[in-house]
C-alpha cells in the first residue's frame, strides 16, 4: 500500500539518480527536465501527470501504475512497459525515444505515438488496436503476433510487418511505405 500522496506539484530540473523520488501516489503532477535514468521506480503510481524533457532510459518500472499520463520529448530507451501495472493503463508519447523499449503482451489500445522514435521496439503479442503512430521510425521494431487492427501508420516508416502473423485488420498503411508489408515475400517494388 502505498503512503504517501502527492497532488498537483511540479518537479524542475531534479535529478531523481541523486535526489531520490518520495515513493507515493502522484496525482496531477508535472515533472520538466528531471532525470529518473537508471532508477527503480517500481509501485510508483502517476495519475494524470505529465513529463516533459525527462530522461528515463534503463529505469525500471515493475508494477508501476501509470493512468493517463503523458510523455513529452522524454527518453525512455530500454523501459519494459510490459512490466507496468495494466489496472487502467493509459499512456500518449510525443516526440519521444523509444528505443529499445519492450511492450511484449501488454495491452495499450487508443494509444498515440507522434513523432517517436521506436527503433527495435518490442511490440510482439501486444494489442495496439485503434492507436495512432504517426511519423514514427520503426525500424527493426517487433511486431510478431500482435493486433494491429485499426492502427494508423499512414505516416510513419521503416517498418516490416508480416500480414500473416499479425492481426492488420482495417489498419490504414501509405502506398510510399506499404512495401514493410512484403519485406517476407522478398518481391521488387518500383
Amino acid at each position: 500500500m502505498i503512503n504517501n500522496y502527492i497532488e498537483n506539484k511540479k518537479f524542475i530540473a531534479i535529478n531523481f539518480s541523486e535526489t531520490a523520488l518520495i515513493k507515493g501516489e502522484y496525482d496531477n503532477c508535472s515533472f520538466v527536465n528531471c532525470n529518473f535514468s537508471n532508477i527503480h521506480l517500481s509501485n510508483y503510481e502517476f495519475i494524470e501527470c505529465n513529463f516533459e524533457d525527462c530522461n528515463f532510459s534503463n529505469s525500471i518500472i515493475k508494477n508501476t501504475a501509470l493512468k493517463d499520463v503523458i510523455f513529452k520529448k522524454c527518453k525512455l530507451v530500454g523501459l519494459n512497459f510490459s512490466e507496468c501495472n495494466p489496472f487502467l493503463f493509459c499512456v500518449n508519447f510525443e516526440s519521444c525515444q523509444l528505443n529499445l523499449a519492450s511492450f511484449f503482451s501488454f495491452v495499450l489500445k487508443n494509444t498515440k505515438f507522434i513523432n517517436c522514435d521506436l527503433i527495435e521496439t518490442d511490440f510482439t503479442s501486444a494489442d495496439i488496436s485503434n492507436s495512432t503512430l504517426q511519423n514514427c521510425n520503426l525500424k527493426n521494431a517487433t511486431f510478431e503476433n500482435t493486433n494491429l487492427e485499426k492502427v494508423d501508420f499512414r505516416t510513419s516508416y521503416n517498418y516490416n510487418i508480416n500480414p500473416e502473423i499479425n492481426n492488420i485488420k482495417n489498419a490504414k498503411f501509405s502506398l510510399n511505405e506499404i512495401a514493410g508489408l512484403l519485406i517476407k515475400y522478398q518481391i521488387i517494388i518500383n
